[in-house]
């Protein structure tokens, strides 16, 4: 009968336990208790409200009474809103207590929006009170004497929470710094002076108010490293010179082709003028046979004319033995 008894109490106790777990869950009656505690005046009805909205109470009570201990004047529909349209409801009042002890003016809008906007509203209030450093990647110039500078700096920044919505970022710092940084080195007459005096371009690029438009406040340019690269013009020159000798030898070697091609057609051109001698040399026997017959020279002007050309081969002949012997003497009297 006793452990007949305990079983009815252990299922009320079960139904107990579970209606206060469904209850608790539409009614954080404990949250409730607490922001009473803390001095922030809400009734349990908005609590379950906001269970209806699909709302944490958790993310929006706590936030609100750190911020009601801080003294920042802020209500339950400002921050519900702003966690609504996907802000981080923290994040935001812990800028806004942060900003209030750096006595940084920020109102709950500005926050909100720049939270929205996607960046860290709390990182940049901090970065306000405790300037952040960037530094630069190797940045390499030349200077007019054609030698090639490369430098590294550092950039100290602090966030300008007025230009934060619609400012741009730190990689538009680093491009605007690394263009200073060119132009500088490359108006210095030699890289010597750049040498001597590195302060120089961080004078320069610091005057060019590089942070126009900008989220941040550029407070100095230091330059951490300057080292010297490739004598860039030498190499300039010498690449000229090589493209320089080789559009020379295309046209040495352009000329030399036409050159041959001129020889060649030269040479067959003194081949075709002796043809045409040969063809008229052959033309003479012919016309000696039509002279003969038609009675326009005689026999005795043809045996004339065999003997002349005789006599004329006769003194070749002798004129060539004649120059054998002259260059045989001098080897023969040795």
């Amino acid at each position: 009968m006793g452990e007949a008894s305990l079983i009815p109490i252990l299922l009320i106790a079960v139904v107990v336990i579970i209606v206060l777990s469904v209850f608790l869950s539409f009614f954080p009656v404990m949250l409730w208790i607490s922001a009473l505690a803390s001095g922030v005046r809400i009734s349990i009805i908005t609590l379950v409200a906001m269970r209806l909205r699909r709302v944490t109470p958790s993310r929006i009570v706590n936030p609100m009474i750190k911020a009601t201990k801080a003294g920042l004047g802020l209500n339950i529909n400002q921050l519900e809103s702003h966690y609504l349209a996907g802000g981080n409801v923290d994040r935001v009042v812990n800028a806004l207590i942060a900003a209030q002890r750096a006595n940084i003016p920020l109102e709950f809008t500005r926050a909100a929006a720049i939270d929205l906007a996607g960046r860290d509203v709390l990182q940049a209030v901090q970065m306000s009170v405790n300037p952040r450093v960037i530094e630069t990647p190797t940045v390499a110039a030349v200077a007019k004497n054609g030698i090639e500078v490369k430098v590294k700096a550092r950039v100290t920044v602090r966030a300008n929470i007025d230009r934060l919505v619609g400012g741009a970022g730190e990689e538009t710092i680093i491009a605007r710094v690394g263009e200073g940084i060119v132009t500088t080195v490359g108006s210095s007459n030699s890289h010597k002076d750049v040498l001597e005096n590195p302060d120089s371009i961080s004078r320069t690029v610091l005057s060019k108010g590089l942070d126009s438009g900008t989220a941040f406040e550029i407070l100095s340019i230091d330059i951490a490293d300057v080292d010297v690269g490739k004598n860039i013009g030498a190499y300039l020159q010498t690449e000229q010179a090589e493209a320089d000798k080789r559009i020379a030898q295309a046209k040495a070697e352009e000329r030399r082709a036409m050159a041959v091609a001129h020889e060649q057609e030269m040479k067959a051109r003194v081949v075709e003028m002796k043809a045409l001698v040969v063809e008229s040399e052959s033309k003479v026997p012919l016309a000696m046979a039509e002279a003969l017959r038609g009675g326009q020279i005689g026999v005795m002007d043809y045996m004339n004319l065999k003997n002349i050309e005789a006599d004329t081969q006769m003194r070749g002949s002798l004129g060539k033995m004649n120059d054998q012997d002259e260059n045989n003497g001098p080897k023969n009297n040795k």
